[in-house]
């Protein structure tokens, strides 16, 4: 997937100038099904808050392909990188209980690790920001392999995945930016050493629990819900194919789960949203958002903060990002100026499927909502 796409998702359309609207439109009743038609996709669903209001939520389509289950507003889906920002938050929690600090280097967080000294004045922002020359190669590509073959407690394989990173000089200069779900293992490991919990306790305690946020889970989610899809066997011609969530091809290792792998529904990721519109919404305090939402100086033309992608357009300041394990999409932007969030979901990933149909559907939202 393209690295800018994965970061802004939906705001692609951000700058992009429509006619003026009312505000808080009735959307057509067949707005999503309209947009399902439109792709490949096997279901799409399509979420709109404001600061103290959901002002819509609606899906449509099947939980799997050649199955008789439509899905409904109710159902968990994927959230993919849009993990991130999550586990960035949670890490702010700890600092406001004096627990982490804000700049905190690496010998710090790690100190029963070996690091090569390159590594000695990397902070965590650097980390959170996608600065600090981390890499996913050599980790988290055939080597996941070898950690599903002999599964350990997920605290020990992410010690271990950083343990391997932090040996060895960075791969990249310091400052450049360089997208890597490595930098977000990284920051889950540094929180269970702070916690002395596992980031699963952790994010639940934290961030979800304060929230209200009751459906979140790891991994695809279970039990009568959206199964991902996957691409077609090479040859057949029967569209994207449904993945068991029993199945270990149903999403990444656990260890990659501070990077993305939480799930929820769409109207508990909106209380997650409506925590941007709202100065933290008790739960952070409103300079830990601000910190959360500031982008990360370095090099290159990258624009992110702490989990997420940071724009500026027509509609005003943009928070956004897109989040993906290939086999469920979801993307997510909020306008603060505007005191408005959008999320867009599918379970489905391909470019002719899922990924279009959210960005088709953000982008009929925007237009609606949020008219320039």
């Amino acid at each position: 997937m393209d690295r800018r796409q994965l970061l802004y998702g939906l705001a692609a359309g951000l700058a992009t100038p429509t006619a003026a609207r009312a505000a808080d439109p009735a959307p057509p009743a067949d707005l999503v099904a309209g947009v399902l038609r439109e792709t490949r996709a096997p279901a799409l669903a399509g979420l709109v808050v404001s600061k103290d209001r959901r002002l819509f939520l609606d899906a449509k389509g099947l939980r799997r392909i050649g199955g008789p289950d439509p899905v409904t507003p109710d159902d968990r889906w994927h959230l993919g990188s849009n993990t991130k920002a999550m586990t960035a938050a949670v890490y702010g929690r700890l600092v406001e209980k004096g627990r982490a600090r804000w700049g905190a280097t690496l010998p710090e967080l790690f100190p029963d690790l070996t690091l090569d000294p390159a590594w000695r004045q990397t902070t965590i922002e650097a980390i959170l920001g996608h600065r600090a020359g981390l890499f996913d190669e050599g980790l988290t590509g055939p080597e996941w392999g070898a950690m599903l073959a002999t599964p350990k407690p997920v605290r020990t394989e992410r010690t271990e995945l950083i343990a391997k990173a932090l040996s060895t000089a960075p791969k990249g200069p310091a400052g450049a930016f360089h997208y890597a779900n490595a930098d977000y293992i990284l920051a889950g490991a540094a929180i269970e050493r702070i916690a002395d919990k596992p980031w699963e306790d952790v994010i639940r305690a934290e961030l979800w629990e304060p929230l209200g946020i009751t459906s979140a889970g790891f991994g695809a989610p279970k039990g009568a819900q959206p199964w991902g899809h996957a691409p077609a066997f090479f040859g057949s011609t029967s569209g994207p194919r449904p993945i068991s969530p029993e199945s270990p091809e149903s999403d990444n290792p656990p260890a990659l789960g501070p990077a993305g792998t939480g799930h929820m529904t769409l109207a508990d990721y909106g209380k997650w949203l409506q925590l941007f519109l709202n100065d933290g919404a008790g739960v952070l305090r409103p300079e830990t958002v601000t910190r959360l939402i500031t982008p990360v100086p370095g090099s290159g033309e990258a624009q992110y903060a702490l989990g997420w992608g940071v724009l500026a357009g027509a509609r005003g300041r943009g928070l956004a990002h897109a989040g993906s394990n290939t086999l469920w999409y979801l993307n997510a932007l909020v306008l603060p100026d505007r005191g408005l969030a959008f999320a867009v979901a599918s379970n489905d990933a391909s470019a002719d499927g899922g990924a279009k149909a959210c960005q088709l559907l953000g982008k009929k939202l925007t237009d609606l909502f949020a008219p320039v």
